[in-house]
């Protein structure tokens, strides 16, 4: 991948496609673990907790195989960018130069449960605007991979990315995940110019109105939850 254009595009926008990184067998074959309840911790109806409508599952340990690898895979190559923008906001770096170490920290602190999840949504689902915050030790960046193909397996369902800029109104960003393609996104707030240098500008993600079928995707945060 080329990653200083991701670096570039999520310094821009806040986001960045990646290209393929799951076959369509892979894509499957996790799609597939949403049915099998001894893989997960926990499961959220959106619509009982008043966040949009749908469902997603938290994995439990162990993490299958191709979870746990994708996660240590993108981890150091976000990193810089995480120290980067730390650096523009005069923030502390907290973040160690490997996730089982990253991961030992927020276990330290309390922040034991693991983070990765499925999503899935059917016609007339949707996610509201939210951040993935867990506790005190946050990973700035996230990402997350579609598991479906769009206008085929499902219509509608778009990425949505939506930045709370300094005295301006706000902008939203809409990305079509294709099946095995990742998105990478801030997880908080990421560094804008400014007149005074940097300025963090909030940010929140959410899925628009899936119109027809059925939508799967796999979310990876490098943050453990409390």
């Amino acid at each position: 991948m080329d990653w200083a254009a991701i670096a570039a595009e999520l310094d821009a926008a806040g986001c960045a496609l990646t290209g393929p990184v799951l076959t369509a067998a892979q894509c499957r074959e996790l799609a597939d673990l949403y049915g099998d309840d001894g893989r997960f911790r926990s499961t959220v109806d959106l619509a009982r907790h008043r966040f949009g409508s749908g469902e997603y599952r938290y994995f439990d340990h162990p993490l299958p195989p191709p979870v746990q690898a994708l996660r240590a895979v993108f981890y150091p190559f976000l990193l810089p960018v995480a120290r980067q923008w730390a650096a523009r906001l005069g923030r502390p770096a907290p973040w160690p130069d490997t996730l089982d170490a990253w991961l030992a920290d927020c276990h330290r602190a309390g922040q034991h449960l693991p983070t990765p999840l499925l999503l899935r949504y059917r016609a007339g689902d949707w996610n509201a605007l939210h951040r993935d915050l867990y506790g005190e030790l946050v990973f700035p960046l996230q990402v997350v991979i579609g598991l479906d193909t769009p206008g085929t397996d499902y219509t509608g369902g778009e990425f949505l990315l939506v930045e709370q800029r300094m005295r301006a109104q706000s902008r939203g960003t809409a990305r079509t995940l294709l099946r095995g393609h990742a998105l990478i996104f801030t997880t908080r707030d990421r560094p804008v110019p400014s007149a005074r240098g940097w300025s963090a500008s909030p940010v929140r993600h959410g899925v628009s109105t899936v119109r027809s079928g059925q939508r799967h995707t796999l979310g990876l945060i490098f943050h453990d939850a409390a």
